[in-house]
């Protein structure tokens, strides 16, 4: 498989596409998106030359544009100024190759580029087997279009990862590595499901929020040692992170910063990812964190829900955190924000405005799903009260003549089988109160 360097490639030169399609999809927001598309080529390593944006009600299913606005690209490529044209949709097989055929240059849907930033993101080997399999099931139906440019190859956006030569695009071994890969990422879910149950009864909570959204600073300033990774680029955080988080009532809380969501992620990275995502669907609740300052940030709340549902989150355990604060100038827009969302909190992980607050929020909700409760028992009674050391909070223990008075704090989720072993204690210690 041929490499690239930096140093050898320069940057491709891009032209982006987007369509109004409805009502709804007005020229404005297809401008925003494209916007946030730039974002994207740029963080994938391209430079963006310019944008076209076609109203059209109907999207032609061989050309997705219109005729003339293809032609017109067409024109503009062959002026020498565009390596690659980038759009803001999925392109289905025949669109993509008979737009290739038409600008005689690199044609990459919204999918692939967010596939190749994903590649290039990847450190772990386990990112890595998800990008690969994510990028090898969409590769699979467009294996007749990847031979029309393999010949004229110069690397870029739609070249990292796998499908550089013709016998690892043979339909058969792509079919044998999925399968193989699928295989490889379910013993890696069961050896992550293994670790995580012996984290015992201790509460969890995950970062969510839309790609860019500031997660990893604020993990970073609320667990000094986590180390995670912040840069001002799309995804950064590949890779799940989970750290210890003390609070002010001597509880402990496993914090993990999960990857960034966006904007129509593709199905494929959210199934790949799944093993990933897991964190979030164990996490007793969530830190949705908002970035204050980006003009569409309620959209990308939006967004942020939908994913989290797609994923298999079903309650409603979700702290709003809008970050980014200090960046925010219409000061009006806050107090607004405070209004519309009285329970959320206003910080800043980069300044460590309002971390307390943060802290005292987090610690107040992991409050009201614990218990307390009271046992008395006899000393002899040492397999419960072992019991109740191991499964339970024992906040206070008193000696009464035989007896141990036991006051503990319990889960919620641990309160059923807690009840049962006391009930079941009470049958055979004729000595339980």
């Amino acid at each position: 498989m041929d490499t690239y360097t930096s140093s050898e490639v320069t940057k491709e030169r891009a032209l982006l596409v987007g369509v109004s399609s409805s009502p709804e999809l007005t020229r404005s927001l297809v401008e925003e998106y494209l916007e946030e598309l730039a974002f994207l080529a740029d963080t994938a390593g391209a430079e963006v030359v310019s944008s076209i944006i076609q109203d059209r009600k109907f999207k032609d299913p061989a050309w997705f544009l219109g005729k003339g606005k293809v032609e017109e690209i067409e024109h503009i490529v062959k002026g020498g100024l565009i390596d690659v044209v980038i759009f803001d949709e999925e392109l289905s097989p025949v669109q993509t190759r008979n737009l290739e055929r038409a600008f005689d240059c690199k044609v990459v849907d919204r999918t692939e580029l967010i596939l190749q930033i994903f590649a290039i993101r990847a450190q772990s080997s386990q990112a890595k087997m998800q990008v690969e399999l994510a990028q090898l099931e969409y590769l699979l139906p467009r294996l007749t279009r990847l031979w029309t440019h393999l010949s004229k190859q110069k690397g870029g956006i739609g070249t990292k990862g796998p499908g550089e030569t013709q016998i690892e695009t043979d339909r058969r071994l792509v079919r044998r590595r999925i399968s193989f890969l699928k295989g490889k990422l379910k013993d890696v879910a069961l050896q992550h499901a293994t670790q995580t149950k012996d984290r015992g009864r201790i509460t969890r909570v995950a970062l969510v929020g839309y790609t860019n959204a500031g997660k990893s600073t604020l993990m970073n300033r609320l667990c000094p040692e986590a180390e995670a990774y912040v840069e001002d680029r799309l995804f950064a955080t590949l890779d799940t992170k989970t750290r210890r988080l003390e609070l002010k009532i001597n509880k402990v809380v496993l914090l993990s910063d999960t990857v960034g969501f966006i904007r129509k992620l593709p199905h494929r990275l959210v199934e790949s990812f799944r093993s990933t995502l897991d964190e979030v669907l164990q996490a007793d609740f969530l830190l949705h964190v908002i970035d204050t300052s980006h003009e569409g940030f309620e959209e990308q709340m939006r967004v942020v829900l939908e994913t989290l549902q797609e994923i298999g989150v079903q309650h409603g355990n979700i702290i709003n955190v809008f970050n980014k604060i200090d960046a925010v100038e219409d000061k009006e827009t806050l107090r607004s924000l405070r209004r519309k969302y009285p329970e959320a909190l206003f910080v800043s992980a980069v300044r460590g405005i309002n971390l307390n607050s943060l802290k005292e929020a987090v610690s107040a909700y992991i409050e009201r799903d614990y218990k307390e409760s009271t046992i008395r028992t006899h000393i002899s009674n040492y397999k419960l009260i072992g019991y109740l050391y191991d499964h339970a909070e024992v906040i206070e223990k008193k000696h009464e003549d035989e007896d141990v008075v036991l006051k503990y704090r319990a889960h919620y989720k641990d309160l059923k089988q807690i009840e049962a072993r006391i009930a079941a204690s009470e049958k055979t210690n004729s000595h339980v109160a």
